[in-house]
């Protein structure tokens, strides 16, 4: 195992940030995995832990046929942001920025190198388009801020990687995930390892998020240099393992040990591994996913746990002004699966509080929220 710590830029004086790298094995192959770009979402990092004890063992045993680099800690800024007792890992306090937008374009920065450059060879123009990305984050300005340092160096160490883990939660949830619709087939099985109740398929959620400016730059490039060949080679996805409070040891065991499975089936580790369950949730398109709002402030009750299966006018939550007596019962705009609720139990103007997915489309544009 190698640790590689950077040195984060625009560090109050007399003060350091760190982001550490573990990199394990060797090969041909890469995989990258974070935790945690939501400093509060900790499910993630507890995860990590037991992926980084067992890439151990397996390295020790010769068994890793790949590079695996793991970040436990992706996120050391939010993580020191405590306010009176309560995390704010979500938004950089500095700026107001989320930790996990706007993330920078490769494909746009490399496009005018690569003209002329790419042929039939699919191996050649991976090899390629991965050297011009690193060569173009590494001629980026100095970072403006400490926020956009942490960012650059995430995804170098991933810009390069054939399969991208980006390990979140949500507030209070099923395990679900968010990938391209194009590497559904192949990040199914993950899914169903993982027992994931919702997938939520889109090409762009319009965010800049860290998993998509991984995989995307690969959709792009191929659109825009249709004559070579160019694969999606990297599998990027966003893994929401549960809700905030979901960090049992027994659950992170499982989970890491679904991820190793993964890992295995991508040729990154030797030996035998059980096969993927067969059963496995569908994906739907991230677009058919209601985001249900209150109608007005007021104490909530949810009228649906997570992982609640319900039809087209089903009861999600209940709204009271204690007040004014104003009560408001929110239903399903489309049937689906209840996968997240908010942990907040007064409602806010323009904060949801609860998300259904849906196979029919009923949103567009900006398709994440903040």
């Amino acid at each position: 195992m190698q640790r590689i710590d950077h040195l984060l830029p625009w560090s109050c004086p007399g003060t350091e940030r760190h982001l550490s790298v573990f990199r394990f094995g060797s090969g041909p192959c890469k995989a990258y995995i974070q935790a945690s770009l939501h400093a509060d979402e900790l499910p993630g990092m507890r995860v990590a832990v037991e992926l980084k004890r067992r890439l151990r063992e397996l390295e020790a045993q010769g068994r890793l046929t790949g590079v695996i680099e793991l970040v436990p800690l992706a996120n050391p800024i939010g993580l020191g942001q405590m306010l009176q007792a309560s995390h704010q890992g979500r938004f950089e306090l500095a700026s107001g920025k989320n930790f996990n937008r706007d993330f920078f374009a490769l494909a746009e920065a490399i496009a005018p190198a690569l003209e002329g450059c790419l042929g039939p060879d699919g191996p050649t123009n991976v090899r390629l388009i991965r050297t011009a990305m690193l060569a173009a984050l590494d001629a980026l300005p100095p970072a403006a801020s400490e926020l956009q340092g942490l960012q650059h160096l995430l995804l170098r160490h991933a810009c390069d990687a054939d399969l991208v883990l980006d390990l979140h939660c949500d507030f209070d949830a099923v395990v679900h995930l968010y990938l391209l619709p194009q590497q559904w087939p192949q990040l199914r099985s993950l899914a169903a390892r993982l027992q994931a109740e919702a997938v939520l398929t889109m090409e762009d959620s319009g965010g800049g998020s860290f998993d998509e400016n991984c995989a995307l730059p690969w959709l792009h490039l191929s659109r825009r240099f249709p004559e070579a060949a160019i694969p999606l080679a990297c599998l990027a996805v966003t893994v929401e393992l549960g809700g905030m409070a979901d960090t049992e040891r027994p659950r992170a065991e499982a989970s890491a040990e679904q991820i190793l499975a993964c890992l295995a089936e991508q040729g990154l580790i030797a030996g035998d591994w059980p096969s993927a369950p067969e059963p496995c949730c569908e994906a739907t398109p991230f677009a058919g996913t209601q985001y249900a709002y209150a109608p007005h402030a007021g104490v909530v009750s949810f009228l649906q746990p997570v992982g609640a299966r319900v039809k087209l006018g089903d009861p999600l939550f209940e709204v009271i002004d204690p007040l004014d007596d104003r009560h408001s019962i929110v239903c399903a705009a489309t049937d689906g699966v209840l996968y997240a609720r908010e942990r907040m139990r007064f409602a806010q103007p323009g904060l949801w509080l609860a998300k259904v997915a849906g196979r029919t489309p009923i949103r567009q544009g900006r398709l994440l929220s903040d």
